[in-house]
C-alpha cells in the first residue's frame, strides 16, 4: 500500500513560527511533525509515499530528498495552487495508480496503534462492495472547530464543517484510507465557501452515491493548528521517550528520568535536568541551570548558567543567556536571549491565555503559556516578555523591555529612559 501525505499550507494560523519555515518542519520532541509521520507509516510497512508540497517545499526536499536515509521512496507532487484538501490528494492520482492508500495530514500526529488500527479495519471491511474508506476520528471538547463526524451504525451518515450548534463531539481526524473511487468524487466536489475544494466534501459525495465510509477512532492524537498545539504535541510524543545519553554529563550534574542528550552535548557542572526532556546535537547546557520536563532543545543550543526552561521547545542554534526564565513558551532558531530576559507565563487572575491568531483573540485554554518567539530574534538584557506574546522574526527587543503586545517581524523594540540631573551634594558621614 502507498500513502500520501499533505504538506502544502501556508500555516498561517503558525504565525510567526511559519514566515520562515513550513509548519511540517516544526520540531516536535526534537524532530520535525514529517519525521514523525513517516516513522509511523514506515513502521506500518508502507514505505512508498508522495508528499503534496507547496509553501516551503524547498525545505522539505532539502531535507528529505528521495528517502533513502529514511528507508523510504519518497516523492514530490506540488500543489500550485493552494485550493484545499480535496485538489491536494488530487494531484497524487496517478502516483496512487487505482490502488486504496492512505492520506494523513502533515500536521496531524498519532500514535502507532491508531495507524496499526486503521489499516486492521481496512482488512476487516475492505471485501465489503460498498467500501469507500476510512476516516480516524476522535473525540474533542470544541467541534465547532473541526468537522464533525455523524453516524448511522457503524458507518458516517453525515460530515459538517465547524457545526454552529453541537450535536456530536466525534471529529475528523484528518488520517484516511481511501478507495480510488475518491477521485472520482474530487472530480464532483464543488468549491465552498472557503474558495477550496473540500475532502470532507468529497467524502459526503461517496456518502451519498452508497459508498460505505466507516469510522477507526484513535488513541493519541494532536493537531498542530496553533501555536500552543506544538507544546501539547511535544509533550505527548515526549512521553515515550527512552533516556540515552550521547554526549557528556560531567560530574555534580544530576540528569533524572528518560532525559535524551545527543552526540557532542556537554551538562555541566551544578545543572539539574527532569526528563522526559530532549537535547539535540553539540548543545552546550550550563553550568548550573534546571531543565524542567516536557522541554524539547535543538541542535548546537546554548543555555547559561542560572537559567531554568520549562515545558519549551527551543529550536537549532539558539542561545539562552545566564539568568533567564523560559517557561511554556516556543523559541525559534538563531535566536539569542540576553542575560535576565524573563518570559512571563500566568496571568495574575489565573483564566486561560489567549493569544492573537488571525488578528482575533484566541483562548488557548491554557492556564500557563508564555511565548512564540519566531527566527532570528534577539533580546536585550533584563527585558520581560508577557503573556501569550508572538514576536515575529528577524526583531529585537532592547534592553529592560517590557513588551506585552505582539512584536511584527523585522521591528525593533526598545525603551528610552528618562534622565533627570540635579547637583547632589553628598553628607559627610559623622562619627560618633
Amino acid at each position: 500500500m502507498k500513502a500520501v501525505v499533505l504538506a502544502a499550507g501556508l500555516g498561517k494560523r503558525m504565525r510567526p513560527l511559519t514566515f520562515t519555515k513550513p509548519k511540517f518542519l516544526l520540531p516536535v520532541a526534537g524532530k520535525p511533525a514529517l519525521d514523525h509521520v513517516f516513522t509511523l507509516l514506515k513502521n506500518a510497512g508502507i514505505n512508498k509515499i508522495a508528499i503534496v508540497v507547496g509553501f516551503g517545499r524547498e525545505q522539505i526536499m532539502d531535507r528529505y530528498g528521495d528517502g533513502s536515509k529514511l528507508g523510504l521512496k519518497l516523492e514530490y507532487l506540488r500543489q500550485k495552487e493552494l485550493l484545499g484538501t480535496a485538489n491536494a490528494v488530487s494531484v497524487a492520482e496517478n502516483f496512487v495508480g487505482g490502488e486504496r492508500f492512505v492520506v494523513m495530514n502533515g500536521d496531524i500526529l498519532v500514535d502507532q496503534e491508531s495507524l496499526n488500527m486503521i489499516l486492521r479495519r481496512h482488512e476487516e471491511f475492505s471485501s465489503n462492495r460498498d467500501f469507500g474508506g476510512i476516516m480516524g476520528t476522535i473525540e474533542v471538547d470544541e467541534p465547532e472547530q473541526f468537522g464533525i463526524v455523524f453516524m448511522k451504525g457503524r458507518k458516517v451518515s453525515e460530515i459538517v464543517e465547524k457545526p454552529r450548534r453541537i450535536k456530536s463531539r466525534l471529529a475528523n481526524a484528518g488520517i484516511y484510507l481511501f478507495d480510488s473511487a475518491i477521485f472520482d468524487a474530487i472530480r464532483k466536489t464543488k468549491r465552498s465557501k472557503r474558495g477550496e475544494y473540500e475532502l470532507t466534501v468529497s467524502m459526503q459525495i461517496l456518502i451519498n452515491k452508497g459508498k460505505a465510509i466507516y469510522t477507526s477512532p484513535l488513541n493519541l492524537w494532536a493537531d498542530i493548528g496553533r501555536p500552543w498545539d506544538l507544546l501539547v504535541a511535544n509533550e505527548y510524543f515526549l512521553q515515550g521517550q527512552r533516556g540515552e545519553i550521547h554526549g557528556k554529563v560531567e560530574v555534580g550534574a544530576n540528569v533524572e528520568d528518560r532525559v535524551y542528550v545527543g552526540e557532542g552535548s556537554i551538562i555541566r557542572s551544578g545543572s539539574y535536568i527532569r526528563g522526559p526532556t530532549y537535547i539535540g546535537k553539540d548543545c552546550d547546557i550550563g553550568p548550573n541551570c534546571f531543565i524542567r520536563p516536557s522541554t524539547g532543545i535543538g541542535n548546537k543550543v546554548r543555555i547559561g548558567n542560572a537559567v531554568e526552561v520549562k515545558n519549551s521547545i527551543i529550536m537549532d542554534n539558539t542561545n539562552i543567556g545566564h539568568l533567564s526564565y523560559v517557561g511554556d513558551s516556543v523559541i525559534g532558531s538563531n535566536c539569542n536571549l540576553g542575560a535576565g530576559t524573563t518570559i512571563a507565563n500566568l496571568r495574575l487572575d489565573e483564566k486561560p491565555i489567549k493569544m492573537k491568531i488571525g488578528g482575533k483573540a484566541i483562548s488557548s485554554g491554557r492556564r500557563k503559556l508564555g511565548t512564540i518567539i519566531a527566527d532570528n530574534v534577539k533580546t536585550g538584557i533584563n527585558c520581560t516578555i508577557n503573556v501569550g506574546v508572538k514576536i515575529g522574526p528577524n526583531s529585537a527587543i532592547g534592553p529592560g523591555a517590557v513588551v506585552y503586545k505582539d512584536v511584527p517581524p523585522n521591528l525593533m523594540v526598545f525603551v528610552e529612559p528618562v534622565v533627570r540631573k540635579k547637583k547632589w551634594k553628598p553628607q559627610r558621614p559623622q562619627h560618633d
